[in-house]
């Protein structure tokens, strides 16, 4: 088994362990004593981040303040296959404990920063996922024209997770050939930058400023949300001319509107008359007999819900998995690609004496290391 430490807080960090804990590599959080990551305490909209991005893990307590801290913190990386860091870049450098001191015990140590920028002039300078949407475009495309939006979700971060994890499979491969590990920088800018590509293509190839996609509307003439007579809102897509022909079919739509609108270019071009047309015609179906009516010649949809509906969807469900946190039974997405392994999310230092004795320190210095 690979042994992972992770040095992460807050979504990044922590979503690369996810990761990797859940394809069963061993990962041990190492924490503040007292305090720990700082998304145990949060509350309000953000008091699910910490049981949702910390399961599975192993937790320690390390004072790295003290010299019995640091050597523990040096002994656990030289145990170990993995470090994920995603603290401020003199962190580490700070303890002696940067990549180019910890390969001189440990050469086959994958190292892995996650931090907002890589080198550059902006490398050192501290972000998180909204300033790096903002930064690099991200926002300007997701929201309106005068009023730049955040993404729903901490994409960035966890997108950035996603792509340090893929260099960690790929550093493994190479280390099985070469005995030597590596350094893998995946910061949130270059992902995000990654992320956005089709539109920095777009432009130059094209030679003109885009719209924020909201504002622009898409590629497809019908790609839009419709109301329900039962008050939902459904969004349907229709993206070649052979679906318009079945989902004329399907509404009764007659030859002299199908014809009018034959092209997905007719379509796109005239969405000012024809979407509140559409708009007109669906309005009359419940959103039971939509689904049922859409399934069936399969034109694709989706009714717009909020994040909490999924926890009454049956099929939702079967992707989660079930963990006690703060005395409640909470359910929470697996990993995609995950197996079904008992979930559980760590108490506070709960694996320090564990760890730290099998690294060879007494009861007294584990005393002192943790901050007891």
């Amino acid at each position: 088994m690979y042994r992972v430490v992770e040095l992460g807080h807050i979504v990044a960090g922590p979503t690369a362990g996810l990761i990797l804990s859940e394809m069963g590599f061993e990962v041990i959080k190492v924490e503040r004593p007292g305090v720990g990551d700082i998304a145990r305490n949060l509350t309000g909209e953000s008091a699910g981040s910490f049981p949702y991005y910390n399961r599975n893990k192993r937790s320690v307590v390390i004072n790295t303040k003290v010299p019995d801290g640091r050597e523990a913190l040096k002994r656990l990386i030289d145990s170990s296959d993995i470090v994920i860091d995603n603290f401020s870049s003199d962190f580490l450098k700070g303890l002696g404990l940067d990549y180019q001191n910890l390969k001189k015990t440990n050469p086959g140590l994958i190292y892995v920063s996650i931090r907002g920028y890589g080198k550059g002039k902006k490398e050192g300078r501290r972000s998180l996922d909204y300033p790096i949407e903002i930064d690099s475009g991200i926002a300007y495309m997701n929201g309106l024209k005068d009023r730049p939006m955040r993404v729903g979700a901490s994409l960035v971060d966890m997108f950035s997770a996603s792509m340090a994890v893929i260099g960690i499979y790929d550093a493994i491969l190479e280390r099985e050939k070469t005995g030597k590990g590596r350094s893998i920088d995946s910061s949130l800018f270059s992902n995000a930058m990654f992320m956005i590509g089709q539109h920095i293509s777009t432009y130059q190839i094209n030679q003109k400023e885009l719209l924020p996609i909201n504002e622009a509307g898409f590629a497809w003439g019908i790609y839009d949300f419709f109301p329900t007579s039962d008050n939902m809102k459904i969004f349907i897509a229709v993206t070649t001319d052979e679906q318009w022909k079945k989902f004329c079919n399907v509404f009764g739509i007659g030859e002299d509107i199908s014809n009018r609108y034959a092209t997905n270019r007719d379509r796109y071009e005239n969405r000012k008359t024809l979407i509140p047309y559409l708009s007109e015609t669906i309005s009359k179906y419940a959103s039971k007999e939509l689904s049922d009516l859409l399934d069936k010649h399969q034109i694709v949809y989706s009714f717009l819900r909020k994040p909490w509906n999924l926890l009454d969807d049956e099929d939702a469900l079967k992707g989660m998995n079930s963990v006690t946190f703060r005395d409640r039974e909470i359910f929470l997405p697996a990993v995609p690609v995950s197996s079904n392994r008992k979930e559980r999310v760590p108490e506070l230092g709960e694996d320090t004496v564990d760890i730290l004795s099998s690294l060879g320190f007494s009861t007294v210095e584990i005393t002192k290391i943790s901050g007891k």
